[in-house]
């Protein structure tokens, strides 16, 4: 009678040896390319993302100030912590490169124990390049004020390209 232990061990090694989610392909313009230390991908640049990817997973809505916009207002994404789940991130460190190639490093930890979000609308209306999208990082400054200075203003990166996972 030893034989359904084996056929359930058997059977949750065989699960084991598969991803837990698989990640589609993007059928859209890609808007954004996770790449390093993740898990997850998509095609030989790492894990590429559209807008219809990005709107499929867990967002927020932060409405607040920022230094960038004027005024109080809605600022809605895909959360960050999200983003690095479906891509199976394993790194501590990320480098966050905006379309103009500017970049700056910013802790994994930032998107792990805060709501960040990769902004995709501003007042429920889609981001454009002219106006720091499509992806804007926006910290929760609503509901989290410490993190309004200059330290997290430096991470709010916009017209996100590409986030390199170390």
């Amino acid at each position: 009678m030893m034989l359904k232990p084996i056929l359930a061990s058997a059977a949750l090694l065989a699960l084991s040896a598969f991803p837990a989610a698989a990640l589609d392909a993007p059928k859209g313009e890609v808007i954004l390319v996770v790449k390093g230390a993740i898990t997850n991908t998509n095609g030989p640049d790492g894990a590429s993302f559209d807008m219809a990817m990005l709107d499929a997973l867990a967002s927020r809505t932060t409405s607040t100030a920022t230094p960038w916009v004027e005024g109080k207002v809605d600022f809605k994404g895909p959360l960050g912590s999200a983003i690095l789940d479906a891509v199976g991130a394993t790194g501590t460190s990320m480098t966050v490169t905006a379309l103009n190639d500017y970049s700056v490093e910013v802790p994994v930890a930032d998107f792990r124990e805060h709501e960040v979000i990769l902004a995709t609308t501003l007042n429920g209306e889609p981001m454009s390049v002219r106006d720091k999208g499509p992806l804007f990082i926006i910290y929760p400054f609503d509901s989290e004020p410490q993190l309004y200075n200059e330290l997290y203003f430096s991470r709010s990166v916009w017209q996100i390209a590409t986030i390199d996972v170390k």
